[in-house]
């Protein structure tokens, strides 16, 4: 199983790394809901013939947990995707990448607040260490501190989506990870619907290389990025495959160079370290305080990001 493994590895940290580039070219055609639209209908279509040819059978859906499931949507699917669109205007991508990836430390925060959750000392370094780099890339991204404008939107996004991890913990006691993930693209694509008339326009005026970024974005980081993830964590401990999604702001920054040629400021690149050292601090505390029984949550994917 260890060549499988890898290319699952690779093609995971390779999709999710290509959509903060993917959506910085976009964007330049679509409006944000717009964009978000296009490529979570292509998602939900490619994830409703993977459900089909793998004839993997739903577990019946409580209609208190559906009603989950659908504010899980409208917050890691709509808002989050919306908001980092709109983020991706003027914040680049490598940058976009390093903000969002500030969500857990949002998610240890709001873990601690409302699950009891316990970070230990280390944990709480890491969300200081974390914070003040998160400061220095809004400083190099925004020309100045401020959480307003579309470095705002990004860090609006990665709050999303810790909101996201802390709902969707209880279901997926319940619910296994690739069914979970069907349910929430499916019930997030469909209040972006609101967008269409505004898409059908855009699609109009796009140039073909943005209409295929924003088809790329379904297929690829949307779908085949999730099928891969969700292979990973039947595989090896999720704490193990959470520690790779590390490599993906610097794979972020090295495809936007390549792809869109954007250089990094100092500010964004020294901000980066402490953003990510410090995320690993947060997700040691939080393991070292979480139960190792066999069976228990602590080894559920709910640390999965919705890229």
């Amino acid at each position: 199983m260890r060549g499988p493994l890898f290319v699952a590895i690779a093609v995971t940290l390779l999709t999710w790394s290509s959509a903060y580039a993917a959506i910085r070219h976009a964007v330049h055609g679509f409006p944000p809901g717009s964009l978000a639209l296009i490529r979570f209908a292509t998602a939900s279509a490619v994830l409703a013939g993977y459900a089909a040819a793998a004839r993997r059978g739903f577990p019946r859906v409580e209609r208190r947990d559906l009603v989950r499931f659908a504010l899980l949507g409208i917050i890691g699917v709509a808002i989050y995707h919306v908001a980092l669109n709109a983020g991706e205007r003027t914040v680049g991508a490598g940058a976009a990448s390093l903000l969002v990836n500030t969500a857990p430390l949002w998610t240890a925060l709001l873990g601690s607040l409302f699950l009891g959750e316990r970070l230990g000392v280390s944990g709480w370094a890491g969300l200081l260490l974390a914070f003040s780099g998160a400061a220095m890339v809004s400083i190099g991204s925004a020309g100045g501190l401020r959480l307003e404008g579309d470095v705002g939107f990004v860090l609006v996004a990665a709050l999303a989506t810790a909101i996201y991890f802390v709902m969707q913990k209880p279901l997926l006691r319940r619910y296994g990870a690739i069914e979970s993930t069907c349910l929430v693209i499916w019930l997030g694509t469909i209040p972006l619907f609101v967008f269409a008339p505004e898409c059908l326009r855009a699609i109009r005026t796009a140039t073909p290389t943005e209409i295929g970024a924003a088809l790329y974005l379904g297929i690829a980081p949307g779908a085949i990025g999730y099928i891969t993830w969700t292979y990973l964590l039947a595989r090896m401990p999720a704490s193990r495959a959470a520690s790779l999604l590390y490599l993906v702001p610097p794979l972020a920054f090295l495809i936007g160079w390549i792809v869109l040629g954007e250089t990094p400021g100092w500010a964004i690149l020294a901000g980066g370290v402490p953003i990510l050292v410090g995320v690993a601090l947060v997700n040691a505390g939080r393991q070292a305080a979480e139960p190792r029984a066999e069976g228990s949550t602590a080894s559920r994917p709910e640390a999965a990001p919705d890229r």
